[in-house]
């Protein structure tokens, strides 16, 4: 049980916040959730991890989510059971993020484009689309330390043209997103442009 000094602290903070234009602490107001979508290597869980530390929010990788319910790694998952049975885990870890409170989650970048999983996304958070050109996305996949099971053994070039129309099939999927933002050289000033962003969804 809080203490009277406690409460009283607690109070204070709540109005202090709640008079300020910008307060960036959301639990005051209401349940929060960020999704953030995007293809492969756009940034969404470095993205993550910094903008939920700015929100004082938790952050839930999705993957990693699957991972831990299923007891396996992803490519695991894609080498014995097949896509079709990652994407039916990924739905089920998707689900169980709308039990969990001031979260934001970074999710794989086909989530949105499998069963209804997008509108899903949209009526139980913000969802915010981090975008991306596909040559920059290609040489970031080309460069990682680990391989996307998708683009395993591509050449840089083949990797432009997989990644550009694999793009065009699931934009209209990551369109339906609230919030459209370059995350293409994040930085502190982008990072208060997307916090300004999200202050204008509330």
């Amino acid at each position: 049980m809080l203490k009277k000094r406690q409460i009283l602290h607690r109070m204070s903070d709540f109005f202090s916040c709640f008079s300020r234009s910008e307060c960036h602490n959301y639990r005051y107001f209401r349940v929060v959730r960020i999704y953030l979508i995007g293809y492969m290597a756009v940034g969404k869980t470095t993205i993550g991890k910094q903008l939920s530390r700015a929100l004082s929010l938790d952050f839930v990788d999705l993957d990693q989510l699957v991972e831990k319910n299923s007891r396996k790694s992803i490519p695991e998952i894609f080498d014995s059971e097949g896509e079709a049975s990652f994407r039916g885990a990924e739905k089920k870890a998707l689900h169980q993020t709308f039990e969990l409170e001031n979260v934001l989650v970074s999710t794989g970048g086909g989530t949105p484009c499998f069963y209804d999983n997008m509108m899903q996304m949209n009526e139980h958070g913000t969802t915010i689309y981090l975008q991306m050109d596909p040559a920059s996305i290609a040489y970031r996949l080309k460069h990682a330390k680990n391989e996307r099971p998708l683009v395993e053994g591509k050449s840089l070039e083949e990797l432009r043209d997989f990644v550009k129309s694999h793009l065009e099939e699931r934009s209209n999927y990551y369109e339906e997103a609230h919030i459209h933002f370059s995350s293409l050289g994040f930085n502190a000033k982008k990072m208060e442009q997307l916090q300004s962003l999200i202050n204008q969804t509330k």
